[in-house]
């Protein structure tokens, strides 16, 4: 709530955007990677560089126009990522689906819970 804080912090997020990644596979077990600070269940730091079957997905962000300037990057950002055929079917046969964020500033990851990765897979072509 805080706006000076928020500036503060949108500024060391510039091109946040570009560094948030999608992972369809098999995926490390929970074991493999610790939590980030203890106080988000799921949510993970960077573990393995390898998970899953299919290479890492970037985003397609911000078509509609450009959030960021020179000294801030937007609060909100919307993001798309375009899955292969192969993805698609994977994650239909209940294939793990990772997130990520690698950036300077802010790096996590963590695993779908089944229930989303289904809902997200009734989504897809």
């Amino acid at each position: 709530p805080d706006e000076a804080e928020r500036k503060i912090q949108l500024a060391k997020l510039i091109g946040i955007e570009k560094a948030i990644w999608v992972r369809v596979g098999a995926g490390p077990s929970q074991a493999d990677t610790p939590p980030v600070g203890g106080s988000e269940p799921g949510l993970r730091a960077r573990g393995a560089d390898h998970f899953g079957d299919f290479a890492r997905v970037a985003p397609i962000a911000n078509e509609d126009l450009d959030r960021e300037t020179a000294d801030k990057t937007s609060s909100v950002h919307f993001l798309r990522f375009e899955l292969t055929p192969e993805m698609c079917q994977a994650v239909k046969a209940g294939a793990a689906i990772r997130v990520g964020i690698d950036h300077p500033h802010y790096q996590a990851e963590t695993t779908l819970a089944p229930a989303t990765r289904d809902s997200l897979a009734a989504d897809l072509a």
